[in-house]
C-alpha cells in the first residue's frame, strides 16, 4: 500500500505537533495555506511518487464563498455523468425513509467483487446518489460501487446520517451474495460532508449509540475495511477559528451553518453533540487504513481538519496505515482529485488495503 504523508507547518491555530516527512513528500510552509483562499506554493521542489505532481506556481481559486457541493461536481460528487448503468438502482436499504436507498454497479467479471460505499457531499443539506465521485474509474478496476443516499439535515438531526450510512452497509452484507459482493472486503468513500460520514464508519466499529440496529440487518456488521476521505469535515468546533484570520468565510459556528443545521443546534452550544459526529472520537487501534486528501485552497472546510484525524489515527494503527495528502492549490473538490496521477493514488491505496 503507498502512503504519503505530509506535514503542516506552522498553520495558523493548528494544535498538532508536526509529522516528520515520509520519503519523497513536499514540506508545505502553510502559514498562508488557506489565507485569502490561495494556493500554498511548495518550498521542496520535487514531487511525491505516491501523489500528484506538484507544480511551484499555482493559481488561487476563486473561491469566496462556501458551497454546499463540492467545487464543480454534481449531487454524487462527479464533475461528468457516469457512463456506467446501474444493476440495481433505487433499492431501499432501510423503510424509515424514502432516502434510505442506494445505487448498485457492479463491473464485469465474474465476482464476487470488493465494494466500494460511496458517500455524496453536500453539506448534510443537499445533494444525491447520483453521480457517484470516480465511479466509472472503480468499475473499471473491478471494484463494484454502492452509492448511498441518507437523511438529510432537514428531515432528521445527526446520529441520523451515520446511523443510515450503517444500515446500508449491513444491507449489502446481508444481500452480497444476491449482488456478487465480496461482504470481507467492503471500503467506504465520502466526499466532504460524506467523507466525515465514512470516516465515522472507519473509526466506529462496535459503536452501538451510533449503529441504528433498528434500521435492519443488525446480525450483521457495519464495520469497513478501508477509508477514503475526500476533503471532509472532522472537528465542527474547531472549523471557525482554523479559518480566523483568513478571507474564508468563518461562519460554521452559526446558527444556520450546515454543522448546526445536522447537529440541531448552533454547534458551539451543544460540544457534546458536535463531539458525536467528530469521527476523531471513536478512534481505536481497530481502524483500518485512510487515505485523507484535501485541498490546500479548501474554502468550505479547512485543510487542518485532515491533519487533525491523521494525527488522531497514526499513534494507534501505525504510519504506514494512514495516508494524508494535501493537493496543492485545490479547492474543495475540483478537477485536481479526479486527475489522473490522483487516481492512481486512491486506486492503489484501495488495492492494498482490500487485498
Amino acid at each position: 500500500m503507498h502512503t504519503f504523508s505530509t506535514t503542516i507547518s506552522s498553520v495558523r491555530r493548528l494544535h498538532s505537533a508536526p509529522k516528520r516527512l515520509t520519503t519523497g513528500a513536499l514540506t508545505l510552509a502553510a502559514a498562508g495555506v488557506i489565507a485569502g483562499c490561495t494556493a500554498v506554493v511548495p518550498t521542496a521542489a520535487p514531487a511525491p511518487t505516491t501523489a500528484p505532481s506538484a507544480t511551484t506556481t499555482l493559481a488561487a481559486p476563486a473561491a469566496a464563498t462556501q458551497s454546499l457541493q463540492p467545487a464543480g461536481r454534481g449531487p454524487g460528487g462527479r464533475e461528468t455523468p457516469i457512463r456506467a448503468t446501474p444493476a440495481a438502482a433505487d433499492v431501499a436499504y432501510a423503510s424509515t425513509s424514502a432516502a434510505q436507498k442506494l445505487d448498485i454497479y457492479v463491473p464485469d467479471g465474474s465476482g464476487p467483487f470488493p465494494v466500494v460505499v460511496d458517500i455524496h457531499g453536500g453539506g448534510f443539506m443537499v445533494g444525491d446518489k447520483a453521480n457517484p465521485a470516480l465511479g466509472d474509474e472503480l468499475l473499471d478496476a473491478g471494484y463494484a460501487v454502492a452509492s448511498v443516499n441518507y437523511r438529510l439535515a432537514r428531515e432528521a438531526v445527526y446520529p441520523a446520517q451515520i446511523q443510515d450510512v450503517k444500515a446500508a452497509v449491513r444491507f449489502l452484507r446481508a444481500n452480497a451474495a444476491k449482488y456478487n459482493l465480496d461482504p470481507q472486503r467492503i471500503a467506504a468513500f465520502g466526499q466532504s460532508a460524506g467523507a466525515n460520514l465514512a470516516a465515522t464508519l472507519g473509526t466506529s466499529c462496535g459503536v452501538a449509540a451510533l449503529e441504528g440496529a433498528e434500521l435492519g440487518n443488525a446480525d450483521q456488521s457495519s464495520c469497513v475495511q478501508a477509508v477514503v476521505d475526500w476533503f471532509g469535515p472532522t472537528d465542527f468546533l474547531q472549523m471557525d477559528e482554523q479559518f480566523a484570520g483568513t478571507s474564508c468565510p468563518a461562519n460554521h459556528d452559526a446558527a444556520d451553518s450546515p454543522e448546526s443545521q445536522v447537529i440541531g443546534a448552533p454547534i458551539q452550544t451543544v460540544p457534546e453533540k458536535s463531539k458525536a459526529a467528530n469521527p476523531i472520537t471513536y478512534v481505536s487501534s481497530k481502524a483500518p487504513p485512510f487515505l485523507i486528501q484535501h485541498g490546500t485552497a479548501d474554502c468550505n472546510v479547512p485543510p487542518q481538519q485532515g491533519q487533525l484525524l491523521y494525527d488522531a489515527l497514526a499513534p494507534l494503527i501505525g504510519k504506514d496505515m494512514v495516508t494524508y495528502t494535501l493537493l496543492p492549490g485545490a479547492g474543495h473538490g475540483g478537477s485536481q482529485f479526479a486527475e489522473a496521477a490522483n487516481v492512481k493514488v486512491v486506486l492503489d491505496f484501495l488495492g492494498g488495503a482490500l487485498k
